[in-house]
């Protein structure tokens, strides 16, 4: 089972592929895909779906977890990244089909057992749970790794009939 997760963002969208055998979890590749502020938002959006895709076509996941939108106070930032969110939403379930969403605390519950984890918790996770030498950077890469090992630990793939 490949599981792709995404942190999303319209600036930065951190992504981590890894594969699921049995109880290990293999990491396959994480990386950011990066949209440049001298463009407009529409061709942002525009650039991001493209490379989604051809993320999504390369590593062929079985299932795509997208991490929950965390309001702050910065409303403008907020919508921007909703609307990068939409963009990225659409385009799993079209070339997925099984799209799971988590929370920031769902997330920090399943690697750590702890709701308000911090960045280095998580991120000492993300390296142990995969058997990393260091902690993957950037850090969006890291909580895009953190998303899919979240699926990956709370989905019974067991009861999973895979083609």
């Amino acid at each position: 089972m490949i599981v792709l997760g995404i942190d999303p963002g319209y600036a930065i969208v951190g992504y981590g592929v890894i594969e699921v055998v049995g109880s290990n979890i293999i990491p396959i590749v994480c990386g950011v895909i990066e949209t440049p502020t001298s463009e407009s938002i529409p061709v942002r959006l525009a650039m991001l779906d493209e490379k989604l895709s051809v993320l999504i076509k390369k590593y062929l996941p079985d299932a795509i977890a997208v991490e929950e939108l965390f309001f702050n106070t910065n409303t403008t930032t907020a919508i921007k990244v909703a609307q990068a969110r939409g963009v990225i939403l659409l385009n799993a379930i079209k070339q997925c089909g099984e799209l799971y969403e988590y929370t920031p605390l769902q997330v920090k519950m399943a690697l750590t057992g702890n709701g308000r984890a911090d960045k280095h918790q998580m991120q000492y996770m993300v390296k142990a749970l995969l058997g990393l030498d260091e902690a993957p950077k950037p850090d969006d890469a890291a909580d895009a790794l953190a998303v899919a090992i979240c699926h990956a630990q709370t989905t019974d793939f067991s009861k999973r009939v895979l083609n």
